[in-house]
């Protein structure tokens, strides 16, 4: 076993219970996604060990791959956390087991169409919180139509938001739009609490603003290993 990932994990969970401290909360509510991307399957054993069941994946041909290769692990939640393509949408749904990147109607629908009548996925609605329409997410005010959409559709299931704080602003400010999207998104469904927010350099202050899913990647994996 790796002692240095179980320190850099038994710190970010330290880390993470005294933010959740500092917000009043109770650090039970809040779920601690590792983001393993360029990572080999192997990490996700080695984490898996060290009591982790969540792990998140940006591109869908890493999902695809580490859950082909560690389909006998048991109790572990596969997030799809990057850019949802169309065109992947089946093989996104029968990787991830909940989809943070629902940010237009047509992923929305394409992901809905890879899934079979009685069998839920998980998904959140990716709020764009730039003034840069390039970046992915819907823009706030287009987050109620778009949640209402999701939620017409019977093979989804919408959690919440997600959002990626802007590099340029506070990102207490950025969270705390994206609260007020969360309120709007449970105006169209009441239990549809999930607020994935905060990563490796601002996770504190998406605490503080409510967030129930952390994305952390660097601060538990350590640095990307070499690429050929």
């Amino acid at each position: 076993m790796d002692t240095a990932l179980a320190e850099r994990l038994a710190a970010v969970d330290e880390r993470i219970r005294d933010a959740a401290r500092a917000a009043n909360r109770d650090p039970g509510e809040i779920t601690r996604v590792v983001v393993t991307k360029f990572h080999p399957a192997s990490l996700v054993t080695e984490l898996h060990a060290l009591g982790v069941r969540h792990v998140g994946e940006n591109r869908q041909q890493e999902l695809t791959a580490k859950r082909a290769e560690l389909d006998g692990i048991p109790d572990l939640t596969w997030h799809f956390i990057g850019q949802a393509q169309t065109n992947k949408a089946r093989a996104v749904r029968a990787g991830a087991d909940a989809v943070h990147s629902v940010d237009r109607t047509r992923i929305a629908d394409a992901l809905h169409a890879a899934g079979a009548e009685g069998d839920l996925l998980d998904v959140l609605v990716q709020v764009n919180l730039t003034d840069d329409p390039g970046r992915g997410g819907v823009v706030p005010d287009a987050v109620e139509e778009l949640a209402a959409h999701v939620a017409g559709l019977s093979t989804l299931r919408l959690r919440g938001v997600m959002a990626v704080a802007p590099l340029d602003e506070e990102p207490a400010r950025a969270f705390e739009r994206l609260h007020r999207c969360a309120d709007a998104v449970r105006s169209v469904v009441p239990d549809a609490r999930w607020i994935s927010a905060g990563m490796t350099g601002d996770f504190p202050e998406a605490i503080a603003m409510g967030a129930t899913h952390l994305r952390i990647g660097s601060a538990i994996t350590g640095p990307r290993p070499p690429r050929d």
